[in-house]
């Protein structure tokens, strides 16, 4: 009985921590006119997960619907901004969340990736809920330099877990995504 009862608690946090990002809005840079603006909708729209992009050329955003129960990687949108010759000034995602408990500086597993969480402060997510990826490759350099100073982490510079991510139990080199909520 106590078996069954601790394999249902671990059942219940395994799924409190997950969340299926739903869509998301993109905002790209260096674009000059409405063909750089259709060669970045068509680069996001062959990247495997993306199911749909409606473009906003008067705020050079891209609103990005993904293919349900898809695994979205968020490099992958950067990588097709950059294919196509330009770069991200923002990327805010939207998911579905359980129960998440975020806290400051820690970090999460969510979806199969890994999140740093910069704000926070002991709050929980429910339902739907959107946050803000912060890494230099998502940022102006003004907006991130004004990230990092939030920080004392080398993770946020590199993306990468460092020394300060151990803590959490990640192994070197583990690709961590920097949010605010």
């Amino acid at each position: 009985m106590k078996m069954i009862i601790l394999l249902g608690t671990v059942l219940v946090y395994s799924l409190a921590v997950q969340a299926q990002f739903s869509k998301a809005n993109l905002q790209a840079s260096g674009l000059t006119c409405s063909m750089c603006s259709k060669a970045v909708k068509v680069a996001l729209e062959k990247v495997t997960f993306v199911k749909e992009v409606k473009v906003d050329i008067k705020k050079q955003e891209y609103n990005i619907l993904f293919k349900e129960n898809s695994d979205v990687n968020f490099d992958g949108l950067k990588k097709a901004v950059e294919d196509a010759g330009f770069s991200v000034a923002s990327l805010k995602v939207t998911g579905n969340f359980s129960s998440l408990e975020i806290q400051k500086d820690k970090h999460i597993t969510i979806d199969g990736k890994t999140f740093h969480f910069l704000n926070g402060f002991n709050r929980q997510l429910n339902g739907e809920n959107t946050i803000t990826i912060v890494d230099k490759s998502f940022l102006s350099e003004k907006d991130f330099k004004k990230q990092f100073s939030a920080t004392k982490m080398g993770c946020l510079k590199t993306g990468k877990a460092q020394n300060c991510c151990e803590k959490d139990g990640l192994s070197a080199d583990t690709r961590v995504y920097h949010v605010i909520i």
